[in-house]
């Protein structure tokens, strides 16, 4: 792959090997990215408030080293986000780059990134391509691909006997891809799509028609991908339908995160998930995490929180190799390995994408009455096709 970008970026490049390593070296300053504004802010403040929670609680194991975190909001606007960076990267001078929330500004930023030998941790954007046909060695996915929990969910809802679905998603990156991955994988194990929607993204607030097409297509269920608000939308609308009796709905946990569960509230009852995070995984290590965030935040962890908290470690057990700079972090990135709230998480070399179980979840009322994800199976992980990657510093 060939890329090309402007000569201050090159020269930032080839002089930050030389002075980093000197200036900073018990200092690693970290780009936040993330929305701080719009439909999607609550996921940026769950991020932020996890990734300074793993900071905290694993920052210890590297004494001497101190973290600096320069936030910025993109908007998720892929054009604020490119402006963004380039401030981080040029005038900020950050060793790395996370959060990203937004599969658009991923794909908006990739190249900048890449130019600048930038390592960027992805904590939540499951932008395929980012991991696939546009990898790069400086880019590491430390949360989720889109395909990663879509495909093994396509396949497992035409093993529980469903024939027939009808595809509801935003008509952007993440909704398209999203909905590839379930319906090739659904279609492989012997299930029909009936038909497939994009609503506008940010911008429908009536899902009524949509939902009307739906119960009239004669599918057996409803796969939806929604997040933010349009999550929250979309699920209560569907229960005032009385859409969710007939006509039942399965999708990746986003549509009933557990940072909306509450906004949703019975009307998400019955919404059949998968994802790669609950905070009702019985573990350990989750049980801690669940507690630590809840006594910061006062509330329970949604996947995105995790994915904050994991992008914190995987930083640090990055700087555990010695690692303080950006060419000695984007070498110890692509190796991290540990067990943490979600499982064990590795990362496969091929793409630099995670490796990670998925599971199947319901939502349910729980014992205080407010609804819960109930585990009703654990997918076995495996690493997602190349789609393309060929790793190039170049």
């Amino acid at each position: 792959m060939k890329f090309t970008i402007g000569a201050a970026f090159a020269a930032l490049a080839a002089t930050t090997c030389m002075t980093t390593s000197a200036a900073m070296a018990e200092t690693i300053k970290v780009g936040l990215l993330v929305p701080y504004s719009g439909v999607y802010a609550a996921m940026g403040k769950e991020i932020e408030d996890a990734f300074m929670l793993g900071l905290e609680t694993y920052g210890k194991e590297v004494p001497g080293v101190t973290f600096d975190v320069i936030r910025e909001d993109d908007e998720m606007k892929p054009q604020v986000g490119l402006a963004k960076t380039k401030k981080l990267i040029l005038q900020d001078e950050i060793d790395v780059l996370t959060g990203i929330v937004s599969s658009g500004v991923t794909g908006a930023i990739r190249d900048t990134v890449h130019a600048a030998q930038v390592p960027m941790v992805i904590s939540t954007s499951g932008n395929d391509e980012a991991t696939g046909a546009q990898c790069s060695p400086y880019i590491t996915r430390i949360g989720f691909s889109n395909q990663q929990v879509n495909r093994p969910l396509g396949t497992w809802l035409a093993e529980q006997g469903v024939k027939k679905v009808y595809t509801l998603a935003p008509d952007y990156a993440a909704g398209k891809q999203m909905t590839q991955a379930f319906v090739d994988a659904f279609k492989a194990a012997g299930g029909e799509v009936v038909a497939s929607e994009y609503t506008p993204f940010q911008k429908t607030q009536d899902f009524g028609p949509y939902i009307t097409n739906a119960k009239a297509s004669g599918a057996d269920a409803v796969y939806a991908f929604y997040a933010g608000g349009e999550a929250i939308s979309f699920v209560k609308q569907y229960e005032s339908f009385g859409a969710k009796a007939e006509l039942p709905i399965y999708g990746p946990g986003f549509l009933t995160s557990q940072l909306y569960l509450e906004a949703e509230g019975a009307a998400a009852e019955g919404i059949v998930s998968a994802l790669h995070y609950v905070p009702t995984i019985d573990t350990p290590e989750n049980k801690a995490f669940v507690e630590a965030f809840k006594a910061k935040s006062g509330h329970l962890p949604s996947e995105f929180a995790l994915q904050g908290y994991d992008a914190a470690r995987a930083i640090i057990e990055a700087a555990k190799t010695g690692a303080t700079d950006r060419a000695s972090l984007a070498a110890a990135l692509p190796k991290v390995a540990f067990t943490g709230p979600r499982g064990a998480l590795t990362i496969d070399p091929a793409t630099n994408n995670l490796i990670q179980p998925i599971y199947v979840y319901e939502i349910v009322k729980g014992e205080n009455g407010a609804t819960t994800q109930k585990v009703i199976a654990t997918l076995p992980a495996s690493a997602d096709p190349a789609n393309g990657c060929v790793m190039a510093a170049n």
